[in-house]
């Protein structure tokens, strides 16, 4: 593929370290070619595998899909059982890919819903890939944005409680380091597909600054092209995090 202008600004130094994305539009997509809405979760699956690869190849550090939210267990239970197998084959299929391509797999969300056979298999990709160090690629399952801050304020509640927790100490930075993935960035660059315009209860806290972008591309159809285009919107942006344009330009010329 030749470079286009997008591609050279998704190769400034803004290009966002950890972008986040909401995989909206399969059911539509199949419906769209007269399909059982199954097919489109499995296409679904070729494009995950395609920003994988390319979020990787661009130098982002961090790619976080919300591939089953805690809500999405209110889908009829053929749809939430055929989902659940597709998972399971998928990561039987990928986890081998993503190892060798450097890739760390990485999970977030209450497993203890799933089957005993799928949080093994969820282990195993963790542990297969935990010593790359390419590409993070965290995935949320049965995750909700709300959920998290609430796993995080028992966590808290309970240190306090033992006394290993002064309530006095408990700030914005230090609640931060009880939520899923801590460790990592906060994502740069949220993407929904599927054209609607909402955060669906994903990485509530996490998001607080960060650049929202959205497409009408249905998932199956998100490939290169559109990932430089959401890039590209986000190198044009100026992050200015409370302070001004003059700071922020002052501190660029600095």
């Amino acid at each position: 593929m030749s470079e286009d202008s997008s591609t050279s600004s998704a190769k400034k130094p803004n290009l966002p370290r950890h972008i986040a994305i909401i995989m909206d539009g399969n059911g539509r997509w199949a419906k769209n070619r007269l399909m059982p809405r199954f097919a489109g979760h499995k296409a679904g699956v070729e494009a995950v595998r395609s920003v994988v690869e390319n979020c990787a190849r661009k130098g982002v550090e961090v790619l976080t899909l919300f591939a089953f939210s805690s809500e999405n267990w209110r889908r009829p239970a053929k749809e939430v059982g055929l989902l659940m197998d597709l998972l399971h084959s998928a990561l039987g299929r990928e986890v081998k890919r993503l190892k060798e391509n450097n890739v760390q797999l990485r999970f977030i969300g209450d497993r203890s819903a799933f089957s005993e056979k799928l949080q093994s298999r969820l282990r195993d990709g963790e542990q297969e890939t935990r010593d790359n160090t390419g590409l993070t690629l965290v995935v949320a399952l049965n995750y909700g944005g709300m959920w998290d801050i609430a796993h995080a304020a028992r966590l808290i509640a309970s240190r306090v409680k033992d006394g290993q927790v002064d309530v006095q100490g408990v700030d914005e930075e230090m609640f931060a380091t009880y939520l899923s993935v801590s460790d990592l960035p906060n994502p740069d660059l949220f993407i929904r597909t599927g054209g609607e315009m909402r955060i669906s209860n994903f990485l509530l806290w996490q998001l607080a600054y960060t650049e929202l972008y959205f497409t009408e591309t249905l998932w199956p159809d998100f490939n290169e092209q559109t990932l430089n285009e959401a890039l590209a919107s986000f190198a044009r942006r100026q992050r200015r995090f409370g302070r001004t344009s003059e700071q922020v330009e002052q501190e660029q010329g600095a």
